[in-house]
């Protein structure tokens, strides 16, 4: 039985966070410690985040978001890059195939231009799939970057204004926040990152203002519903003022 289910009777009580993000860190470093290409990393890695989504879904978070490729991913070798590709497509065509049974909502969060016209048109087929479900999301930030996304909500901000659509002088953060790739999903409440790094490499960094941080040593690959259930224990026992007393 997961640690989450055996809580004490107070935590129990307690609804997990409504919104997880979670940093999939530790393929490549998993895949070498096994002697393994670090592809295969990537293969285990995309396996976990399927559980995990799973498992957020049954025991009511409402959306779950992951770091699946950066903006800064590009430098990696065009091997590795076109592995990634690759498993993700291999992905969309499954959850296609899964999604009405599964009930799993997905949304794409990034600069999705630079991609191919194949995983474009799956993830257009799997937005349009997605639209007819309610409840769970999960959302794939892909080629995403914080700064990036900051920097394309204020060009399209600013061309709002030039059209004389928006006043400058009248924006504020919540309008502000229409114009990012998160548009009207709500900021998260908890960040994950395993694999020992306590950074957030350009993670949500408008939408992390709040949120609470969970840092783990274990290899995303390694990752279990088990270690979720002690993040969210975690959270549990945080006191979130937001700048209150």
């Amino acid at each position: 039985m997961p640690l989450f289910q055996k809580k004490t009777k107070e935590l129990s009580q307690l609804p997990p966070p409504e919104h997880i993000a979670i940093i999939m860190d530790g393929n490549g470093r998993w895949a070498t410690k096994k002697g393994l290409p670090r592809t295969a990393g990537h293969a285990a890695g995309s396996e976990v985040f399927r559980r995990i989504a799973t498992y957020c879904r049954d025991i009511g978070v409402s959306y779950l978001t992951v770091y699946a490729f950066s903006t800064e991913n590009w430098k990696r070798s065009a091997e590795e890059v076109s592995a990634i590709m690759g498993l993700l497509k291999k992905y969309l065509f499954e959850a296609l195939e899964k999604m009405e049974r599964d009930r799993i909502k997905l949304k794409f969060l990034g600069d999705l231009s630079r991609l191919s016209p194949e995983l474009l048109a799956l993830i257009d087929r799997t937005n349009a799939v997605s639209e007819q479900y309610e409840g769970f999301q999960a959302n794939i930030c892909l080629n995403y970057g914080g700064r990036d996304e900051i920097v394309h909500a204020a060009r399209a901000f600013a061309r709002a204004c030039l059209a004389g659509e928006k006043d400058p002088d009248s924006l504020t953060e919540a309008d502000f926040g229409n114009y990012l790739y998160s548009a009207g999903i709500p900021d998260p409440d908890l960040i994950i990152r395993p694999s020992g790094e306590e950074r957030i490499s350009n993670f949500l960094l408008w939408q992390s203002a709040y949120a609470e941080y969970y840092f783990t040593d274990v290899l995303w690959p390694d990752f279990t519903p088990a270690e979720l259930d002690k993040a969210i224990a975690a959270f549990h026992r945080r006191n979130r003022r937001f700048g209150g007393v």
